[in-house]
């Protein structure tokens, strides 16, 4: 064996390691939510053990569950399609006719979203209550939209921008206007960013507890939410419910990053490689 061969071995052996190493908490949540409760906290911990049902079958009776469910995904579905349509169109502005400012003004967008949520939370929802949006369903959907629009911003530019132009002026030559353009000739060709972005900023959405918790009502709640009822108030926490309900909650974007994970590859480098999808 060469050195260079000895390396290559080596850096993949690493890169296995420290993957295994991410996915343990993920493996002893799915193992928790087949376990016994008697077993869950068990030391040493058992790693063979008779799987049960009875975990999932008291989550789908606990109160509330299939609302918030259901909620979570009209919410975070809802609010990331509104998101995509407002950002491909800015983003078709901005890449076609290049106001002055632009990159200084996408920036700005980004840097919204790398505002760390806590940052945020008085002057949101002293807003919203100003504006008697707290507890509503619009008021969550607007809100998790408005999160979610920088980003996908950010990221359709990136292809738009690698769509030339000349497929815009030859179907206006053609007869085309510019909604055919945009939703005939452009859309289709930046498909794998709308995947990418689609799935990147419903994943945010998906997971988001605290403007859930603080901004919405009954109505409104998510899983998320759901899930710090395991933690009594005396302070004991009930982790077979904790790990039940967060396998069947992890299933959804697992799912979605595995059957889009080449779009979101393309997604991570903006574009640059869209023509390997």
């Amino acid at each position: 064996m060469n050195e260079t061969s000895w390396r290559q071995h080596l850096y993949h052996g690493l890169l296995w390691l420290i993957a295994l190493l991410f996915f343990m908490p993920v493996l002893w949540i799915f193992l928790a939510a087949f376990k016994a409760e008697g077993l869950l906290v068990s030391w040493p911990p058992r790693w063979f053990f008779t799987p049960t049902l009875d975990n999932l079958r008291d989550v789908f009776a606990r109160p509330g569950f299939w609302s918030y469910l259901a909620m979570s995904f009209v919410l975070s579905i809802g609010a990331v399609v509104i998101a995509l349509v407002v950002s491909f169109l800015a983003a078709y502005s901005f890449s076609r006719y290049k106001p002055t400012g632009t990159n200084f003004i996408m920036f700005l967008l980004l840097s919204v979203r790398m505002v760390p949520a806590t940052a945020v939370v008085v002057p949101v929802f002293l807003m919203y209550s100003a504006f008697g949006w707290s507890k509503t369903f619009h008021g969550m959907l607007l809100f998790y939209a408005m999160f979610a629009i920088p980003f996908s911003l950010w990221i359709l530019k990136g292809f738009l921008d690698g769509v030339s132009e000349r497929y815009d002026e030859t179907a206006l030559v053609n007869g085309g206007s510019r909604l055919h353009v945009i939703f005939r000739v452009v859309l289709p060709q930046v498909k794998p960013g709308l995947v990418a972005a689609f799935i990147f900023n419903i994943i945010f959405v998906w997971n988001e507890f605290l403007f859930n918790y603080l901004l919405g009502g009954k109505g409104t709640t998510m899983i998320p939410v759901l899930l710090a009822t395991g933690v009594n108030e005396g302070g004991s926490v009930d982790w077979t419910f904790i790990a039940s309900l967060s396998f069947i909650y992890m299933l959804p974007p697992i799912l979605a990053i595995f059957l889009f994970q080449k779009y979101l590859l393309v997604g991570m480098t903006f574009g640059t490689v869209r023509g390997e999808v």
